[in-house]
């Protein structure tokens, strides 16, 4: 029976949180941190974390997946109350026309719109075979006028999240809604930290989420800068490599728990990689290796400080850095058990062994 919490996943992914304006997702956080510990801490840019003491003289662990969501931001409002937008975070053009999105007053409140361009009813034959810019896209919200806009409480600045559902699929196995990058590493962490309640282990573990990620790693060296962690966990969700045409990818969602061993930001060290390997040979958890072109938190946390040892851990998801994504639930538990044994096995000899390779 799995011991996932998945109506949390739920509210985490549904909750707002685009980089830069993680305040509601950090809310959501804390409540749930503070439930297991009321030993929390919090950055100056708003990373938040649980702490969780061990019996013994280990190495202080960070283990964070990020709050933020690839987003947008109003700037522009239109005479006839259309809204022109900046993207927040890593988008392809083609994955966002005909989209639902919420725009985020200051007020809190939700306003649906629909992410529009000129129909191509209306475009020469020229333009028509040409992919549209994000420049020439557009939310439409049923306003008939800027001041109607300004009159519902949106203002320039405000954030826009992708709108979807959270929906277990066909069959139970998998679940799809917007933001599993990285809602799930911010389930995870909670997770963890629920776990460690009745579990021993020699560490003292922060676990949480750190900001604005999907914008340039910002707030992962703040974080370290604070905690000043020993070995650093990141968790976190990367593209799956096993939808029609690609043929050589890595990833797939259903094999188990990732393991980067590289990425644009990181190389994991020999050391890290077999302690990782051992663990997840010895604990029989289902993994696979990774190979990605973009980059997670532990790209920042390990050139902190005088160089912290650290690793990508996490899952695939179909269709990240769009509006829908999907996850399969044994990833999830998988991932779970591993980051567990990696806390469990990671005593002070086991870090200097790891420092050693």
């Amino acid at each position: 029976m799995s011991t996932i919490n998945w109506e949390r996943y739920e509210v985490l992914t549904q909750t707002p949180g685009a980089p830069g304006f993680e305040q509601e997702m950090r809310k959501v956080m804390r409540s749930y941190i503070s439930e297991v510990t009321q030993e929390i801490v919090q950055d100056r840019l708003g990373g938040i974390f649980g702490v969780k003491r061990g019996t013994g003289q280990g190495p202080n662990i960070l283990l964070a997946g990020h709050m933020d969501e690839v987003a947008f931001m109003v700037t522009r409002i239109t005479a006839e109350g259309f809204l022109k937008f900046q993207t927040l975070g890593g988008w392809w053009s083609q994955v966002m026309l005909a989209q639902r999105v919420d725009v985020i007053t200051r007020a809190g409140k939700r306003i649906p719109g629909v992410i529009g361009s000129i129909p191509p009813h209306l475009l020469s034959d020229e333009r028509r075979n040409k992919a549209i810019e994000v420049s020439q896209m557009f939310i439409d919200i049923g306003a008939t006028s800027e001041e109607e806009v300004k009159e519902w409480g949106i203002r320039l600045g405000d954030a826009i999240v992708p709108h979807c559902p959270f929906v277990e699929m066909e069959g139970g196995k998998r679940l799809m809604s917007k933001a599993w990058d990285n809602r799930f590493g911010c389930g995870l962490a909670l997770e963890v930290l629920e776990s460690l309640v009745d579990t021993d282990h020699p560490n003292t573990v922060y676990a949480g989420a750190t900001v604005q990620e999907e914008v340039g790693l910002r707030g992962a060296g703040v974080a370290a800068e604070m905690i000043r962690p020993d070995v650093f966990f990141a968790v976190d969700s990367g593209p799956a490599g096993d939808t029609p045409g690609v043929s050589e990818g890595f990833g797939k969602i259903g094999a188990g728990v990732v393991i980067r061993i590289y990425d644009r930001s990181m190389i994991t060290s020999p050391g890290m990689r077999d302690f990782m390997l051992d663990t997840a040979e010895s604990e029989q958890i289902p993994y696979q290796f990774f190979v990605s072109q973009g980059g997670t938190d532990a790209g920042r946390v390990h050139q902190t400080g005088i160089g912290i040892p650290s690793a990508a851990i996490g899952i695939c998801a179909r269709y990240i850095h769009s509006h829908a994504a999907i996850v399969d639930k044994e990833d999830i538990e998988a991932a779970k058990a591993f980051a567990l044994a990696l806390i469990k096995r990671l005593d002070q000899s086991t870090f200097e062994s790891i420092l050693d390779r």
